[in-house]
């Protein structure tokens, strides 16, 4: 496994064959108060040569436990450093659908080997 830093939360990725896990290994404070704990899944996919695709999630204090889930995809750097994934999700206000679409950027910075 090897450790990668997301928005300061530091993150565990796992590979088996061409699928791929990201999970919290030391989420930073505020994601706590939504749920989140080492472990937790953020994205879960594949990856087809420098090219990430699949599920990433996004979490909420007022719906610990029910992060709203949406399509990402995007390039890993050519140094395979650095992995950017982007994908739209709808914009949720204490759990309830609102109608409005925002674009979410991931972008994780490789760290150490866990």
């Amino acid at each position: 496994d090897s450790c990668w830093d997301h928005n300061g939360s530091l993150m565990r990725l796992q590979a088996q064959g061409n699928q791929r896990w990201l999970s919290y290994e030391v989420p930073r404070n505020v994601l706590r108060k939504a749920g989140v704990q080492p472990g937790t899944l953020l994205f879960n996919g594949i990856k087809n040569g420098n090219w990430y695709s699949g599920t990433a999630r996004v979490f909420s204090k007022y719906c610990p436990g029910s992060p709203l889930e949406y399509f990402v995809e995007g390039p890993v750097r050519g140094d395979q450093l650095q992995v950017t994934v982007t994908g739209t999700r709808e914009v949720h206000d204490r759990c309830r659908p609102t109608g409005q679409y925002t674009t979410d950027t991931l972008v994780f910075t490789y760290s150490h080997d866990c």
